[in-house]
This record gives C-alpha cells, structure tokens and sequence, in this order.
C-alpha cells in the first residue's frame, strides 16, 4: 500500500503532537546538546561534588580550629604562637573561601570575589612564617651575630649563584624582609585590580588575550610571588643550620606547597582551558565559560589538598612543645579570657606595620631590632602575657657600620 505524505498531512500531524504534549526531537538536534554539556564539569555542580568538598573541608576545619584552641590554650611564647596560629588560619581560610565558591559555582562573578581574600591571606602567611624564623633565632640581632661577614655559598642548584663573592650583612635581612613585604602589598593590589577589572568586564581566568587584565595581573603576580618565595629560600638557606632545632624542613615545605603549588596548579588548569581541554557549559538556565569551569577545578582540589595540608600542619606547628611552658608562677593555663585576646593580638596587624616602617624607612637600612628581653640575656621561658606586653615593643638600636651593605 503506497501512502503519499502530503505537505497538508505533516502540517496536521505535527499539530496533533504538539497538542498531545509530546516533543519531537531530530537526532540532529541531540548531537548539539550533548556537546554543549558534557559530563565532567557538570560534576562540579552535583550534590556528590558538593558533598566531598564539603566533607573534606569541615574535617580540615575542626582539625585545624582544635589545634588553634590549643595554640591559645598553652599561649606561653607568644613572639612565635602568634606568627604560627596566623600561618595556620590559611587552612581555613583557603578551604571554606574554596568551597563557597564551588556553591556558587554557577555565578561567575562571586568566585573571583571569594578567591581576592583566599589570595591576599597567602601573602600575609609567607611574611609571617619569615617572622617566626626570625623569633626562634632570637630576632635580627642574634642572627646577624652569627651569620654576619660569612661568605654566601654559590650555587646555581640554590640559585645563589648570583650572590658570588658577597657576604651576609644586615642588607641580605633587609632584602627577605623586603621582598616579603612587596607581596603583602603587591597581592592586596592585584586583588583589588581584579575585582574592578571583573565588574569592568575586562577579566577572566585563562585569557591570555593581550586585551585581558588577566594576562598582565598573572605576570605580575607570578614575579612577585616568585620573588617573596625566593627570599624565604635564601634566608633558609643561610640559617639552616640554626634551624635545625626547630624542625624546619617540614614548615618550610608546608608553607611553600600550599602556596606555591595552589599557583601553579590554577595556571597548569588555565593551559588546559587554553588547549580546549576543559569545554563551557551552557544550558537554557545559565551558561559558565571555561574559565569559570577551571576554576571550579581549582577549587574542588584545594578543598581536598586542605584536609592534608591541616594534618601536615598539625604536626609541623604542634603546640605540645608549648604546654610545659608556663603563663604564670602557678603554672595555670590560660583561662577563657586569655584566649579570646591572644587571639585578638594574633589578628593585629601592627607589627607587620611596624616591621615594614622599619625595613622600607632609609634612617632604619643600618639598624637591627634588638628587643629589651635580647639584652637582659634571652627571652624568658616563664612569664606572664600581662608581663611581656608591658615590654614586648621591639628597641632599635644602632648594631653595624653604615658600610655595610649587601
């Protein structure tokens, strides 16, 4: 039986189907589709993906608050607690900005928001690991008296080949604080520059389009960073040896992956995005570019990399070599009240003020700080947190020759 379709009777039955509620689909149709949301970063956005972040982030979050507690607890060094409970808020910090901008994954815009604190904070945890280096060697002038006219060791594998024939002086402290410091500025700027640029429209992560701020924002961060990190290796690098009490091989790694690595690890997505290897998606609701979709990566894996990293932390800053520290004559614990204003001190920026005054002023570039308790023969083991505020401000004092330079 020959039935001979005519263009009146496709017309009919087209309306019959689209009054019945059915939907006709071409396989031309689906081809598209698929392509335009693929499976992998739709993943980002399922409730799996927002439960494992999610789990690893709360359990890097009471591991890590626990071991602030008791920081606080046993507060009995302040000069060095201080610098070390500052270093360990980025596991919080890092993990709960990561996992709200995975929350809201969908929203282009509030990641690049919630990422400006996550990035600022990294500055400020380099210069204070710098800090607490400098306080379990006793300050700047215990440490110029023992490194003060030795040679600098030239090394390409160290990267201080550079340095041959030089000698360490006040001026090599001078440049590790220094470049420590320009990242505490330069990253706040850059921060800040995104957030104008994006609300602008001129940023997006992974263009590398000479007409994008992200481009020129990376370079910049990249020198600077790199310049902060390769400071925090040369000083190392020179104390080593007396630093070897205080284990420092596990917190100066700690602190350089946590940073460094989360860096490169956004740039290495970014390549990716740039070779097409990460797609956009888009959908009738909401459409995501890929740059969003990288960073969305990102920020699934550091949620992940925090739970190690709280662990390593824990054991790398353990408070137990501060519990057999005494507050007071008693030997009583800090009680509530302690706590919540030690903690109130560790969030005080005044003394990275203070220091950055002391490093970038030219009438300080020939003087060390030496603190009242160096002279009177060493900090003390025993004392009250009532005591060392009446006498923890730091006394400059003229220690070297103005000719000597770095």
């Amino acid at each position: 039986m020959l039935v001979i379709i005519t263009p009146q009777l496709l017309h009919l039955y087209l309306k019959r189907s689209f009054s019945d509620g059915s939907v006709l689909v071409r396989s031309a149709d689906v081809v598209p589709a698929a392509a335009s949301s693929p499976e992998e970063p739709i993943f980002l956005m399922t409730s799996t993906a927002q439960t494992i972040s999610g789990f690893f982030v709360w359990t890097a979050l009471l591991i890590t608050c626990h071991q602030i507690y008791m920081h606080l607890h046993y507060y009995s060094s302040p000069n060095e607690q201080r610098h070390i409970v500052r270093i360990l808020f980025i596991v919080p910090i890092y993990a709960f900005d990561s996992w709200l901008s995975l929350l809201f994954f969908t929203n282009e815009e509030y990641y690049v928001y919630f990422d400006t604190v996550r990035d600022c904070y990294e500055a400020f945890v380099i210069y204070n690991f710098l800090s607490l280096c400098y306080e379990y060697l006793g300050g700047e002038s215990a440490i110029m008296a023992e490194i003060r006219g030795k040679a600098i060791e030239s090394s390409c594998l160290y990267g201080t080949c550079c340095l041959w024939g030089k000698t360490y002086s006040i001026g090599f402290l001078r440049f590790c604080k220094q470049a420590t410091l320009q990242f505490c500025v330069v990253k706040p700027l850059m921060a800040m520059i995104t957030v104008i640029l994006q609300a602008c429209g001129k940023y997006r992560d992974g263009d590398f389009n000479v007409a994008s701020g992200y481009l020129y924002v990376t370079i910049i961060y990249n020198i600077s960073v790199s310049l902060s990190l390769y400071a925090l290796f040369l000083f190392y690098f020179a104390t080593r040896e007396l630093l070897v009490p205080y284990n420092p091989v596990l917190k100066f790694f700690m602190v350089k992956s946590v940073i460094f690595l989360s860096f490169w690890q956004g740039m290495l997505l970014a390549i990716l995005e740039k070779c097409g290897a990460i797609p956009q998606i888009k959908s009738a609701d909401f459409s995501v570019g890929e740059g969003t979709v990288a960073a969305g990566y990102q920020n699934f894996i550091i949620c992940i990399e925090m739970f190690f990293a709280a662990v390593a932390l824990r054991h790398a800053f353990t408070y137990k070599v501060y519990m057999d520290k005494r507050l007071d004559s008693y030997g009583h614990c800090a009680p509530m009240k302690s706590i919540s204003s030690s903690l109130k001190e560790t969030m005080n920026p005044g003394d990275m003020v203070q220091d950055a005054i002391h490093n970038f002023s030219p009438a300080y570039q020939q003087y060390t700080q030496q603190s009242t308790l160096e002279r009177s023969g060493g900090p003390s083991l025993s004392r009250s947190h009532s005591n060392l505020s009446a006498c923890g401000d730091n006394e400059k004092t003229l220690l070297l020759s103005s000719d000597d330079e770095f």
